[in-house]
């Protein structure tokens, strides 16, 4: 997305709901990614119009944390994005409808009663909410309603879910669990087995469930989360020249 020299002077994240290394900030998305603006001041000039909406929410700050799941509104366009990771680990955005954009995946990260026995959760883009369903424990997936801020629906960690990779050597495939690892002192492993019967593994901390069974629900990026060999990578750039 960036060269040499862009990258090692690019801008910052602001603090928010994402960590730093987990984000782009909103500049290079329009400037590098959806090539909406040329320069800094022309992002700034778009996002004081009012123009663009990240989860619902017009935001102005240039250097806006953007991350896994969050989607994004351009009113003027029409266009809708939702920010996702290509087979490659690198960040992807799927187009998607207005209506998508009401609903949002969200990891639970945390788990615990607050004050006067409040139960809640708290979810990986820093989102608390309260009396969630009993069912939902820590690293379930939740479709959330943005603009009610209701939970829709609850995906269980468990085998037989579809679920992409959000980090490690296997960062952005997809594929449904069929085995789960528990190693008493270590890491939980998660085996995953895709569409075309390749099977991969990782930490529970880096699977997202996507979907009941090998449905998602949410649109996935382009190759559904298959990671193509060289060889086939090499096929489709010759066809692409031709």
């Amino acid at each position: 997305m960036l060269d040499k020299l862009s990258g090692k002077y690019a801008p910052k994240p602001s603090p928010g709901p994402h960590k730093g290394r987990e984000c782009i900030p909103m500049a290079v998305l329009l400037r590098n990614k959806l090539k909406y603006a040329l320069t800094m001041k022309e992002v700034t000039m778009i996002v004081m119009q009012r123009n663009i909406k990240v989860d619902g929410k017009v935001r102005t700050d240039t250097h806006y944390p953007i991350g896994f799941m969050d989607t994004v509104s351009i009113e003027k366009t029409g266009q809708h994005f939702r920010l996702s990771f290509d087979t490659k680990g690198r960040f992807f955005l799927v187009p998607i409808s207005q209506d998508d954009t009401k609903l949002k995946l969200c990891r639970v990260k945390h788990q615990t009663v607050g004050k006067k026995g409040v139960p809640y959760v708290v979810t990986h883009d820093g989102r608390t909410l309260r009396y969630p369903d009993p069912d939902v424990k820590v690293n379930d997936s939740i479709l959330l309603n943005v603009s009610e801020n209701k939970i829709v629906d609850h995906i269980k960690f468990e085998v037989g879910n579809l679920a992409m990779v959000t980090g490690g050597f296997n960062h952005g495939r997809v594929g449904v669990v069929y085995n789960i690892e528990k190693h008493e002192g270590g890491y939980t492993i998660v085996h995953l087995i895709d569409s075309r019967g390749s099977t991969f593994l990782t930490r529970n901390t880096n699977v997202f469930a996507l979907g009941h069974g090998s449905t998602p629900l949410v649109p996935l990026p382009r190759g559904d989360g298959i990671r193509l060999s060289i060889e086939e990578e090499k096929v489709l750039r010759e066809k692409k020249t031709a």
